[in-house]
């Protein structure tokens, strides 16, 4: 919701293509969601359209590289359930209810923050990630 003008898309929208991001993707505890929502601001910012051109996919990747590899650095991994100290994997698809105990327990809001942040410099000084 925060890159909304570089995204161009509606609140609902912007719902509707994130909904499935959390716990890893849909509970799957795999890649961190806040860092899914970098890969789809990557697409905006590069966007990769033509299957054919090698060069902007090259490029579109290479950023959403820079974008993991800071998270990484930050934060230790980019995989949900080692960023919640879980042992297993894939989970129920039924999501915990919020309660302020569960809020207490989950780094997601601070990891949604930290995302937000790399974007942010990035969009500030491209020239910090090694751009033009």
């Amino acid at each position: 919701m925060a890159f909304r003008d570089i995204t161009g898309l509606d609140e609902t929208t912007t719902l509707k293509v994130a909904s499935a991001f959390g716990g890893g993707m849909a509970r799957m505890r795999e890649v961190c969601g806040t860092v899914s929502a970098m890969a789809m601001i990557c697409g905006f910012l590069v966007p990769a359209t033509d299957p054919e051109s090698n060069s902007v996919k090259k490029d579109n990747y290479a950023l959403m590289q820079k974008f993991a590899e800071r998270f990484r650095e930050g934060k230790g991994s980019i995989i949900c359930r080692e960023l919640l100290g879980l042992r297993q994997g894939a989970d129920k698809p039924a999501p915990s209810e919020r309660t302020p105990e569960y809020y207490r327990t989950r780094p997601c809001a601070a990891l949604v923050g930290y995302s937000a942040r790399i974007l942010a410099e990035y969009l500030d000084n491209p020239a910090s990630f090694g751009e033009k």
